[in-house]
């Protein structure tokens, strides 16, 4: 009798460790913005500067680390370096210059224990149902993300202060350790079996990988890469600011300031459950191309929405949080399955070593260049239109990828095809 599959075991165990890894601190991080303007005197563009400022001086770190370790091993180092990021944050004291030096631990330990070794290990053990594991997969950053501002972040901030919040949430990216460490494998031949628990290898595991040079070659790499840095930052955009333009547009008082931003927060993690499983579900079933670019509509159109939230219409912010959420769950899966259509699953730790990096650059300079923006503007009306043309050059850049057979014709020539000589 054939061994069980162990598959969807990983599954379950990605799904704890990206939710501890990411959901938590990105998600519960933009919480504390408005108490480090208050409390250290920092004007908004200094609080957002942090972020970006870290991913361009780490745009390195992927290429050149990523693709050569275990990505369990770089899940325990990852977390251990975040919570080292949240730590310093309880205790810089109003000093900027160490608050982007935090920044660049915090985002060292994005870049390993992010997005990349999940992505990598869940492709390693699915293929057929590539699109459904990742959708369950990024659902611990829909769940965990999800609940770190209304009920981790909110209520330790009552509690202890918020100094006393960002330790206890630096402390939490150890829970991830014994899972990673004594759980997950990297891929199925670690215990003998194969993706999707088949009797044999099938041939794309068998594929050599890409190098970085054919990569950078290919008009599909590029358009998803301004594809997703387009989308990403314009979502980054949003989640950033969000607390602010509610702030902006009249709720005014710090207890409905923050209730009205974890409830938000609480609804987009929570819609992008659904979202991450209808599309990773629609994904395995019709085109990955198509299934992406209606996401990409999806995130643009709703952007509009947020300007509406106002306390004459507090309940507009259900409306946008279930329909931005759900496009939003959905982009970030999307962009490993489409690198792994195009370019084969043991190239995507590369592909994705490039492809996050860029995105994080969209997701952390775009946000401080609305801060700008909406200095100049005087306020956030015509920023937020900026951000919806931005989100959608994404969703035009995604249609224009070629489609998996001419992926193939164009990778792959046959033998029959090729000359002699």
């Amino acid at each position: 009798m054939r061994e069980k599959f162990y598959g969807w075991w990983m599954t379950a165990f990605a799904f704890l460790t990206f939710g501890i890894a990411v959901g938590i601190p990105y998600y519960g991080g933009p919480f504390f913005y408005d108490y480090y303007e208050k409390s250290f005197g920092w004007k908004r563009p200094d609080v957002t500067l942090g972020f970006p400022l870290a991913a361009t001086l780490t745009l390195w770190v992927g290429p050149l680390l990523v693709h050569r370790f275990s990505p369990r091993k770089l899940i325990v180092v990852g977390t251990g370096l975040t919570g080292l990021a949240f730590l310093g944050f309880s205790q810089m004291n109003g000093n900027l210059t160490f608050y982007y030096g935090l920044w660049l631990l915090y985002i060292v330990g994005y870049i390993f224990s992010g997005p990349i070794p999940h992505q990598v290990i869940t492709s390693n053990w699915f293929r057929s149902h590539r699109g459904k594991a990742m959708g369950f997969v990024y659902l611990g950053v829909g769940v965990f993300g999800g609940i770190s501002a209304k009920f981790i972040a909110k209520p330790l901030t009552n509690a202890f202060g918020f100094q006393g919040a960002l330790m206890a949430i630096g402390g939490m990216m150890l829970l991830a350790w014994p899972v990673a460490m004594f759980l997950m494998r990297d891929r199925p031949s670690e215990v003998g079996q194969f993706p999707d628990g088949a009797a044999e290898a099938v041939a794309e595991t068998k594929e050599a990988p890409k190098s970085f040079s054919f990569l950078m070659r290919q008009k599909a790499f590029w358009l998803l890469v301004v594809g997703s840095f387009c989308s990403i930052g314009s979502i980054g955009s949003i989640n950033q600011h969000m607390k602010f333009v509610f702030k902006e547009q009249g709720f005014t008082d710090q207890k409905v300031l923050d209730n009205m931003f974890s409830d938000a927060t609480l609804y987009i993690l929570f819609a992008s459950i659904g979202g991450r499983l209808f599309m990773g579900w629609m994904a395995d079933r019709y085109s990955k191309k198509w299934v992406m670019t209606l996401t990409y509509v999806l995130v643009a159109g709703t952007i509009p929405l947020l300007s509406l939230v106002r306390p004459e219409a507090p309940e507009m912010v259900y409306v946008f949080s279930v329909l931005f959420g759900f496009g939003m769950g959905a982009d970030y899966m999307l962009i490993p399955l489409m690198a792994a259509e195009q370019f084969g699953v043991n190239s995507l730790a590369r592909a994705m070593s490039i492809i996050l990096p860029t995105d994080t650059i969209g997701q952390t300079w775009f946000p401080y260049l609305v801060s700008i923006l909406h200095g100049s503007m005087g306020g956030y009306g015509q920023v937020l239109q900026l951000v919806f043309g931005l989100s959608f050059v994404g969703a035009v850049a995604i249609a224009l990828l070629p489609s998996k057979k001419q992926r193939n014709e164009t990778l792959y020539v046959p033998e029959s095809g090729r000359s002699s000589a």
